[in-house]
């Protein structure tokens, strides 16, 4: 009696190693990507009429979900309606693609340099529930304060700088210090 050997059927730590098992290739220089970043931003303007900006798209979303599980409160509230009051739609912005296009090109750009992986990058002594936390914490932060600058560091700092507004310039400003300042307190995270 011979034995016939099977083969297997694809499992998805196959597709895995697929996606990446890539060479990785080094980062960008970081003037070159200042100078790219510089052309995107002049035909985002040029091109739409509107500059980048990733907080406005993720406050759509959450509008979009606050909508569908409590609209009387979405219609109620001034700063809500005119994103979703009535039946405007609030993923029916340009900023929401923007979003998109920047988790798909991310995706992209992590494969094709070889740095899809799933990992947390942390300091040797630190613990990775600690290390997520903390991520937790600074995100919160950020996306309260992107809301109260009426942007983040892309949409205001970015496109609000190149239009050369006064308060963009001040954000930005305050962004530097302020990380700069905190720095020193969670230096340890990756220490």
């Amino acid at each position: 009696m011979t034995t016939q050997t099977l083969k297997r059927p694809a499992q998805s730590s196959d597709i895995r190693i697929t996606l990446t098992k890539r060479a990785t290739r080094p980062y960008v220089n970081a003037y070159t990507g200042g100078i790219l970043l510089g052309i995107v931003l002049f035909l985002a303007f040029f091109l739409t009429g509107n500059g980048l900006g990733a907080s406005g798209g993720m406050n759509r979303v959450i509008v979009w979900i606050e909508d569908a599980f409590v609209p009387w409160h979405v219609d109620r509230t001034p700063y809500l309606l005119d994103m979703a009051g009535g039946s405007k739609n609030p993923l029916d912005s340009w900023v929401v693609f923007v979003g998109v296009g920047v988790v798909i090109g991310g995706f992209i750009s992590g494969w094709f340099n070889g740095r899809l992986k799933v990992e947390t990058n942390r300091g040797p002594r630190v613990p990775v529930r600690w290390r997520w936390l903390l991520a937790f914490i600074g995100g919160a932060f950020m996306g309260y304060g992107a809301r109260m600058a009426r942007g983040c560091t892309s949409g205001q700092a970015l496109s609000g700088g190149a239009t050369l507004s006064v308060g963009s310039w001040v954000f930005m400003f305050a962004v530097f210090a302020g990380a700069y300042a905190l720095a020193y307190f969670v230096r340890k995270a990756w220490n």
